[in-house]
């Protein structure tokens, strides 16, 4: 099948560039001497996770437990559920750990690892269990001034079913940067933050097994890595608009578009209309606070180049974008055929089954992403 004849919405998945991505990260990573365990909520795809773990210990991040199901199943062994467990996915997890080699919990709660390490016991298991730290983003985890996260780690370390795997944290907040000097602040206070904790858990508890940092802002900006042990990165694998707004990429390293047709056309309002809304692009807004007008994703044509405009509107399965005049009109004539630079490609991939891969101009494959909780 030619790219000229999927069915719209479709998710195309550039894969010279996935691969480009991939090797800049890995020679980036290795070059701090720290581990690489990327985060695959970007993509939920086993072949892309064996191109990014490829020369790493093939470790990888993942935010469901379905997820972890799936990459199981697929041959990845050494898992991170990232996200804090709380009790009702107690025994999805342990039956997991039964059949991998390492996987590892998060938790911020004092309580969650007592009923954790309880659980355990009664199925017979070991868990691997980090203590997730607030670097900033004051989402989830404990800040390290917390005297309640000395003693969770604590808890932790004496208890009979809990093996203390470190410290895990993830600088969300680096999104919200305004340029590529904030984000580099925000990497460097991340890095020193849990390096410095891990230092004075040392001090008080023993061994601190990992330090583990991660976001593609702070992974593509951060001078060094003293002192960190693993990144777990997810989105650097695609990239978006967001990315390439905030100086994270290039536009021209963004390799996540969806297909759509042109569905209707106002001349009055100068106003298109494509099948590709809110259901094949999410609704999530882009760096809106360096560019404004940057709406739901960036407008290409069929090749990928940039028309420059951007939805401004979206509804279920509805997308509008202003042209020009009257001759730009033209150009969009019903059934035309357009790709969407998404703003945020980890939403945008978790709506669709599959991508359409695309190499060298080519349609090759179809790989499957592994949706779920």
């Amino acid at each position: 099948m030619e790219l000229e004849q999927l069915k719209t919405p479709a998710l195309i998945l550039d894969l010279n560039r996935v691969k480009r991505n991939a090797t800049r990260m890995t020679e980036r990573v290795k070059k701090f001497g720290a581990d690489l365990r990327p985060h695959i909520k970007t993509h939920k795809c086993l072949e892309v996770a064996r191109i990014q773990t490829e020369g790493h210990s093939g470790a990888v991040t993942v935010s469901t437990l379905a997820e972890a199901r799936a990459f199981a199943d697929g041959g990845f062994t050494k898992i991170t559920y990232a996200i804090p467990i709380e009790p009702g996915k107690f025994s999805e997890a342990i039956e997991l750990s039964k059949g991998c080699e390492e996987l590892s919990l998060i938790t911020d709660d004092l309580e969650t690892s007592v009923l954790l390490n309880d659980a355990a016991r009664q199925a017979g298991v070991k868990l691997n269990v980090f203590l997730k730290v607030d670097s900033g983003y004051h989402r989830c985890g404990v800040e390290p001034t917390n005297p309640v996260a000395l003693e969770i780690v604590g808890r932790i370390s004496s208890s009979s079913n809990l093996n203390f795997g470190g410290i895990l944290t993830h600088a969300g907040h680096s999104y919200n940067s305004h340029s590529k000097e904030e984000v580099l602040e925000v990497a460097r206070h991340e890095r020193d933050l849990m390096t410095q904790f891990a230092t004075e858990l040392r001090s008080a508890v023993g061994k601190v097994p990992i330090v583990s940092i991660g976001s593609t802002p702070t992974i593509t900006s951060v001078d060094h890595l003293n002192g960190v042990d693993e990144v777990r990165p997810g989105n650097y694998i695609f990239f978006d608009a967001f990315q390439a707004t905030l100086g994270s990429c290039n536009f021209e390293d963004c390799a996540l578009t969806v297909l759509a047709s042109v569905t209707h056309r106002d001349a009055t309002r100068r106003k298109i209309i494509i099948d590709a809304g809110a259901i094949a692009l999410s609704k999530d807004r882009g760096a809106i606070d360096i560019d404004a007008q940057c709406g739901y994703g960036r407008i290409l044509d069929f090749e990928g180049r940039d028309l420059g405009a951007t939805i401004y509107s979206v509804s279920q399965e509805h997308g509008a974008f202003h042209v020009d005049d009257a001759t730009d009109l033209e150009k969009f004539k019903v059934g035309t055929r357009v790709r969407v630079l998404a703003n945020h490609s980890c939403l945008t991939a978790a709506q669709h089954s599959h991508y359409a891969v695309l190499e060298d101009g080519r349609l090759i494959d179809q790989w499957k992403i592994h949706t779920g909780w």
